[in-house]
């Protein structure tokens, strides 16, 4: 029996160690910490090595690794292995391997990667047998465990560390939805990283579909050597595919939707609600359901999401901003009297596209790790130590007509677990404090 190697034992290492198990493997799983469910899979047959990592397993002859999307490259574990000639892959491999029926429309890129994977997989439920997984938040190993043998298709949203385990994974339509930077704490370059979302579409074939965004440039210049069906994309140009006359988006000469019909704000959600579409259409779902969603569609949660008026000032939670230029697009969709609320885990980007939005943000309360580095940012910009701190200071600002925004430009992991949780703080901040409004 092959025995093959789970390092990380988060939901995404649980869901493919029981795959793998399913499947005939000789299991190992190994995490830092302690492993919840252990004694369920140490019950399934799986060996369970938790709190650490013991160098016993490095004399096991592993046919393969399956490491945690977020575990770098350069780790010691897995420098150990690849030294070795030992296969790494992350569990999108695994179980795009054992659901031969399954058909998939990929999404990557720096941004609006879930709201086009929300929308798209809502088109495709249309047909009653859509799954939606990845980066998004349920592995495909986990669904695989469960409708392997099924005929679904899947909206699936993925990260680039993720794709950097793939080498058989084969989109019937894919998309990089734009490139900006990112994750230099993990990859070891811009180029890399840029790179690395081309990996896509590095296993379709001629009858497959990639749309690219012709209005970003990097995109243009990493977007080569496409082995599939090449879809153009513009919401400047309309001498593309995908574009967009007047009010109404078309591909070719097939009108998606009437752009009027759209709910969600921001010209970058009219690109997101394209694509989607366009993936939804080449798919197999009707114009009629299509068009049905879009008027339908209220966004996805964390992302410039409406929470509540309170005295006439708006609040909006838009967490899932972890860089400048998700943040820039939050921004971008506001013209006046903005409080913003930023900051977070130091990813070592650069800050200074933000500069542009100078003249709608009336007040600026950064926090977190990079609370200092927003000062030559914005004119009228306060340093605050949390979250918290800096939503008192907002809302003591605040007047009729003003939004409140959360949009962070960073990654949340230096107070939070995770940009959800740092989302679900916020909304809870705002529910408080208009009940307390409501009792006063």
């Amino acid at each position: 029996m092959a025995k093959v190697l789970v390092l990380g034992a988060a939901r995404s290492g649980i869901a493919v160690s029981k795959l793998l198990n399913q499947k005939g493997y000789e299991t190992f799983i190994t995490d830092m910490k302690a492993i919840d469910c252990k004694e369920e899979l140490i019950e399934m047959g799986i060996h369970v090595f938790d709190n650490g990592h013991p160098d016993c397993l490095k004399d096991i002859d592993f046919e393969f690794v399956v490491k945690n999307p977020g575990i770098p490259y350069r780790v010691e574990w897995i420098q150990y292995f690849l030294k070795k000639n030992v296969p790494i892959y992350t569990e999108i491999e695994i179980g795009y391997r054992f659901a031969p029926n399954f058909t998939y429309g990929a999404i990557t890129g720096t941004d609006g990667k879930t709201t086009i994977t929300t929308l798209l997989y809502e088109m495709l439920q249309k047909n009653k047998k859509a799954l939606v997984a990845g980066n998004i938040g349920t592995p495909l190993s986990e669904l695989v465990y469960q409708y392997g043998n099924e005929t679904k298709d899947v909206a699936l949203e993925l990260s680039n560390f993720q794709l950097l385990g793939m080498t058989s994974f084969r989109p019937l339509v894919s998309t990089v939805t734009n490139l900006a930077p990112d994750h230099l704490d993990y990859m070891d370059s811009l180029d890399e990283y840029y790179s690395s979302k081309m990996k896509i579409y590095q296993n379709c074939m001629e009858s497959d579909y990639f749309i690219r965004n012709v209005d970003d440039e990097n995109i243009v210049k990493y977007a080569i050597n496409i082995p599939c069906n090449v879809i153009d994309f513009s919401l400047k140009r309309e001498d593309v595919d995908l574009y967009r006359k007047g009010h109404y988006a078309y591909y070719k000469d097939i009108c998606l939707f009437d752009i009027d019909e759209l709910k969600i704000v921001g010209d970058f959600n009219c690109g997101n609600a394209m694509m989607a579409s366009c993936m939804a259409y080449l798919m197999g779902v009707s114009l009629e359901d299509i068009q049905d969603v879009i008027s339908s569609f209220k966004g996805v949660e964390h992302r410039i999401e409406y929470i509540a008026t309170i005295d006439d000032v708006r609040y909006y939670n838009d967490t899932k901003a972890t860089n400048t230029h998700a943040a820039c697009a939050a921004l971008s969709a506001f013209d006046r009297n903005l409080i913003l609320l930023c900051g977070g885990k130091d990813k070592h980007i650069s800050f200074d596209d933000m500069k542009a939005f100078d003249s709608i943000v009336k007040h600026c309360f950064s926090f977190g790790q990079t609370k200092e580095k927003f000062k030559d940012i914005f004119t009228n910009q306060t340093s605050c130590q949390t979250m918290q701190e800096a939503f008192e200071h907002a809302v003591a600002v605040a007047k009729p007509g003003d939004t409140v925004l959360l949009s962070p430009a960073c990654s949340s992991f230096d107070q939070f677990k995770n940009y959800e949780v740092r989302g679900e703080i916020f909304k809870q901040m705002v529910l408080d404090y208009a009940k307390k409004r409501s009792e006063e």
